[in-house]
């Protein structure tokens, strides 16, 4: 047997068995990253009825579900959501109730000013990104694909946040970070780290959380690499 075909049996033995895969399937999350937004709005009250959120690398959708949920009316008071949620993926994702979806590339110039059309200009209380590049194995190059994207997520979070606004990134926690680190904290008022429990021990990923966009930040603040 092959050393590739090895890791992916060991790969799929431990997903199987994965406690917060069993629970995304108990509660019909399309996948166990749920669980990390779950966590980390029940410790800082990210996701609040009449917000207006953007969901940034949404595929296949779970974080989308979660912040549906938040914002579920009952049906009582008939349905819906009190809000709005716009998630963006390069890739398809099947339709979330009450989510608009654009589907591109965050890189790509067209598909922001696409994703602002959809906003029509309205301030965004909360931007959340579970965005990571595909991983080509080499730590350097993959860090610095990964800065890239939160580069680009921070400039489109000072551009559309209100003043009291929240971004929440994933980065990896290795070469470049404590760049990613220096960029959140000229760019927003608070900052702190999360590494929710269902984000495996073993990964390099986690999240920073970004609140209040100082005044004057620019829009682009290039990480040294």
């Amino acid at each position: 047997m092959s050393k590739r075909k090895k890791v992916n049996r060991a790969w799929l033995a431990q997903h199987i068995d994965d406690p917060y895969v069993k629970l995304a399937q108990k509660h019909g999350y399309r996948s166990r990253a749920a669980f990390k937004l779950v966590e980390i709005d029940a410790q800082d009250r990210l996701i609040r009825p009449g917000i207006a959120v953007v969901d940034l690398g949404s595929a296949p959708g779970a974080w989308s579900q979660v912040l549906r949920e938040r914002l579920a009316r009952p049906a009582s008071a008939g349905g819906g959501i009190d809000g709005r949620i716009v998630a963006l993926d390069l890739l398809p994702m099947e339709p979330v109730a009450d989510v608009e979806f654009i589907q591109g590339d965050f890189r790509d110039e067209q598909t922001l000013r696409r994703l602002e059309a959809a906003l029509g200009g309205a301030r965004l209380d909360l931007v959340v990104s579970d965005m990571a590049p595909n991983l080509s194995g080499v730590a350097a190059a993959d860090s610095a694909r990964m800065a890239d994207l939160v580069e680009l997520a921070v400039a489109f979070a000072l551009a559309h946040l209100k003043p009291d606004g929240a971004l929440l990134v994933k980065c990896f926690h290795g070469s470049g970070y404590s760049q990613v680190v220096e960029l959140f904290k000229r760019s927003f008022a608070r900052v702190a780290v999360r590494k929710p429990r269902a984000s495996r021990d073993r990964s390099a990923e986690t999240y920073l959380l970004g609140r209040a966009p100082k005044a004057g930040a620019a829009a682009g603040h290039p990480v040294d690499r």
